[in-house]
């Protein structure tokens, strides 16, 4: 090669750096975050995750959401098989085992957060952790031993009191236990301008679910399937029986109104903003709306643990709500940064923004004692209800909550029982044997699919 000939290849060479360089720069890694949010909701998720590309330049992190927990769990699938799967996707508490479970010609959908952290004690200046979350957090989603799903939107079953109208009937403090719920509703309802009903709730399992672990029950074998996997419901236990066979009372004595539609979130919330029915049981994930809402229309709400069975010794509230699922099979850049939103969204500032702005209780201990220094609980005390309720509760298996295949499939085998009891007048024993039957069946059909051992 000729000296010139070298001297214009070595000039080519140091031009194609001169180009590559700039675009090395402003490449991004992208982080997609699937959520299952929508509103106002998946727009603070948003904001958070622009607030950190700013921080962290070197990511882009998405955050998509307007979709069920169902269909974002179903779509990651879908995603996963074609190896397009996010960074991050969000799931509720039911499905915990479904995730544990996803996965494609044995590869796992997921990749335990815990693994992926390892010993790590920051990612990108970000503190780690684990000890940082809640005690009702930390119970609920550590799974052998460990954090397998990273904690984000957490909530417990409240009750949402009309002070206004319970103080025109004479009752003197909000009901604690289920008895005090009817001495109220006998009050409330004697009104010469009485409300149509007197309480309501949204049918969904997850409140028989609450008020069974109350009353110290699990809800499956196996230690609520935290011993081992399990293979048996107690959906007809003497807890669950009591509990329903409570509402039937309430419901015959024209106390309880059913809206007539499953998991109607939205229409009890109506009645109750409307002045139909004095007291709503609730996820405490709309408080802040429910206070709100409640002065608005000129009247004082006042939140109050989820009432209890009297006649025997109440032992504590579970969780509800989501959390975060890191993907399995991403590159060390994009897990890093997955990683790195993970702890930014949930940092003290961010878990306090976030709890204001709903009523999902603080996942993390830093996040309560900035929200105490800020003087947020003297000045809202209805947010401090969930929490209070989820610190006093004792720390049992049945407590923890439980843990199972196919759970949002037998949860609405629950809800549809509760409803024949509700409006069809079935017996309770009855409706409850027959759903322990199909959710037997159900649980069965799912391991016979999933377990191998």
């Amino acid at each position: 090669m000729s000296r010139r000939s070298m001297l214009l290849a070595a000039l080519a060479v140091i031009m194609a750096l001169v180009a590559f360089v700039p675009a090395m720069a402003q490449d991004k890694i992208e982080i997609q975050v699937w959520i299952a949010f929508g509103g106002a909701r998946l727009e603070w998720a948003q904001g958070v995750a622009a607030e950190f590309n700013e921080l962290f330049p070197q990511y882009e992190v998405v955050v998509v959401g307007d979709r069920s927990y169902e269909e974002v769990l179903s779509a990651s699938s879908l995603a996963f098989e074609q190896g397009t799967q996010p960074a991050i996707i969000h799931f509720f508490e039911a499905g915990t085992q479904n995730a544990r479970d996803a996965g494609f010609e044995g590869n796992p959908q997921f990749k335990s957060v815990a693994e992926a952290f390892g010993d790590r004690t920051e990612v990108n200046g970000l503190p780690v952790d684990f000890d940082n979350f809640v005690d009702a957090v930390r119970n609920y989603y550590t799974l052998d031993g460990t954090f397998t799903s990273f904690p984000w939107n957490t909530s417990s079953a409240i009750m949402f009191n009309n002070k206004t109208m319970l103080d025109a009937a004479g009752v003197e403090s909000v009901p604690t236990t289920w008895a005090e719920v009817d001495a109220a509703c006998e009050k409330i309802m004697a009104m010469e301008n009485a409300p149509a009903n007197c309480i309501t709730w949204p049918n969904y399992g997850w409140f028989f679910e609450q008020a069974v672990a109350m009353q110290g029950t699990d809800l499956v074998n196996n230690g609520n399937g935290r011993e081992a996997r399990a293979t048996e419901t107690y959906l007809n236990s003497d807890a669950g029986i009591a509990y329903l066979e409570w509402w039937k009372d309430l419901e015959n004595k024209g106390y309880y109104v059913y809206t007539g539609v499953q998991r109607d979130w939205n229409g009890t919330y109506n009645l109750f903003i409307q002045q139909q029915v004095a007291m709503l049981i609730y996820s405490s994930s709309d408080t802040s709306n429910a206070t709100n809402a409640g002065r608005d229309a000129g009247f004082e709400v006042v939140a109050s643990f989820y009432p209890h069975n009297q006649d025997v010794e109440y032992v504590g509230n579970l969780i509800g709500g989501g959390t975060l699922w890191l993907s399995n099979g991403l590159s060390t850049e994009v897990e890093d940064g997955a990683l790195t939103f993970l702890l930014y969204l949930t940092n003290a500032e961010n878990d306090a923004s976030w709890h204001k702005l709903t009523g999902y209780v603080p996942v993390t201990k830093a996040g309560i004692a900035l929200l105490e220094a800020e003087g947020w609980y003297e000045e809202n005390p209805n947010s401090l209800v969930a929490s209070a309720q989820l610190d006093g509760s004792a720390q049992t298996v049945a407590t923890a909550g439980a843990i199972f295949g196919n759970f949002p499939a037998i949860r609405d085998i629950l809800t549809t029982a509760i409803e024949e009891v509700l409006v069809n007048d079935r017996d309770v024993t009855e409706a409850l044997n027959e759903a322990k039957e199909l959710a037997d069946e159900s649980l069965a059909e799912y391991n016979f699919l999933y377990v191998t051992e």
